[in-house]
């Protein structure tokens, strides 16, 4: 029991560009590393259990591309001149929150590592956040959505939220179909189902109101635990509602799920909108032919060059594309930490004073935090003619037009 109990544990060298070879050590140091200084970066993620979906193609591709890009530069510049490569030590967290509850405090307390990166997901983030607050670390809280971000950010002063809230995401999809109903495109009946957990309570909880304020109906109201993997049943009473619109705040296995199960069920909903997970490049394989008229949270500007950019990096450096949602916020989040560590050096406490107060140059952009939030994001998305483009918020240049009704599943 012990050793099964026990983390697993890789300290990773990455070397610059022109040693082409990184070298992988397991649980030490080794002495040429030692010899030259390095800054020590660890994180603790989902890379067994059911969050590994999402953190698998969200989170550590990015921490990949990130550290690769870094010491392909020479290392992280600090404020005398100098450069230090990045030395990495990660934990599988096996989507467990009491696993990287721990592996957070042996990165900080055993490790001392420079800086700690997020985990994957809202639930988790939430869960080390008076960790992250009590050992002095800046939080770069990219995949947790949650209103309480203002709250948080006030509690916990090194906190930094990325993804919005789930009112942001909610209220800009009750926009959308409420405008649709009163245009006759759909009627004003809609079935919203939830995963049991912050993402899902969070949306939910929103959900209600703004679908009301809309003029949108909620006939079919459903929550389901965390883990579940037949929907079956969900997807049989979501198409006896009678509902034109079929929402799920789900994370990716759900997605997955409800997403086969509604193709062979043939139930075909004028508005599918689903959580985590549409903005998978993975999600092509799912839906196959279905795919255009998918709708879910984010999407992204195809026109954006840097996110053009990014993305071939990101294919090249990984083998895979990032996600149409939370990789491009992911490695812009890293592009800030990596410019406030160049400003203000190792000092965790200047750092985060930085990442607060700064003003950064990302892939998205030009980036300055608002009360420690990021608010200048895409709301809502839908897979359009092999790309999941932005269509809310619809007055913002980059953003396209909604399908409504999607087309008609084809077996």
């Amino acid at each position: 029991m012990k050793n099964e109990r026990k983390f697993l544990r890789k300290i990773t060298n990455f070397t610059i560009a022109a040693l082409a070879i990184p070298a992988i050590i397991f649980g030490f140091t080794t002495t040429s590393f030692s010899e030259s200084k390095s800054v020590k970066i660890g994180y603790a993620v989902s890379k067994t259990g059911p969050n590994s979906a999402g953190a698998g193609i969200t989170t550590i591709p990015n921490y990949t591309l990130w550290v690769k890009d870094v010491n392909a530069q020479g290392g992280l510049k600090l404020p005398d001149g100098s450069q230090r490569l990045i030395e990495i030590v990660e934990y599988d967290d096996r989507s467990s929150s009491e696993e990287v509850v721990r592996a957070i405090e042996r990165l900080a307390t055993q490790d001392q590592v420079d800086f700690i990166l997020p985990p994957w997901g809202t639930g988790f983030n939430l869960a080390i956040a008076p960790l992250m607050d009590r050992f002095g670390y800046p939080q770069l809280a990219v995949t947790a959505v949650t209103d309480k971000a203002p709250d948080f950010a006030n509690r916990w002063t090194k906190s930094f939220w990325f993804l919005g809230g789930g009112s942001d995401y909610s209220e800009a999809l009750a926009k959308v179909l409420g405008a649709a109903s009163k245009a006759g495109e759909i009627n004003n009946k809609v079935a919203i189902v939830s995963v049991a957990d912050g993402f899902g309570i969070d949306l939910l909880k929103s959900a209600r109101p703004a679908m009301e304020k809309e003029g949108m109906d909620i006939v079919y109201d459903k929550t389901y635990p965390l883990g579940t993997s037949d929907f079956n049943a969900i997807v049989a009473e979501a198409k006896m509602s009678g509902a034109d619109s079929f929402v799920a705040f789900s994370y990716p296995p759900g997605t997955f799920g409800m997403t086969k199960q509604s193709i062979v069920s043939s139930f075909n909903p004028k508005v599918f909108y689903l959580g985590v997970g549409v903005g998978f490049p993975v999600y092509k394989k799912i839906a196959g032919i279905n795919i255009d008229g998918v709708m879910s949270l984010g999407g992204i500007d195809i026109n954006n060059a840097d996110f053009v950019a990014y993305s071939k990096r990101h294919q090249e450096a990984t083998g895979t594309p990032p996600d149409y949602w939370a990789s491009s916020v992911t490695y812009a989040s890293l592009q800030i930490l990596q410019q406030a560590i160049e400003r203000a050096g190792l000092d965790k406490d200047a750092v985060s004073k930085e990442i607060s107060d700064g003003e950064f140059d990302t892939i998205l952009g030009k980036i300055k935090l608002e009360n420690n939030q990021l608010r200048k994001l895409w709301w809502t998305g839908q897979w359009k003619n092999g790309n999941f483009v932005a269509i809310a918020p619809s007055n913002r240049d980059g953003a396209e037009t909604a399908t409504i009704p999607k087309p008609v599943w084809q077996n």
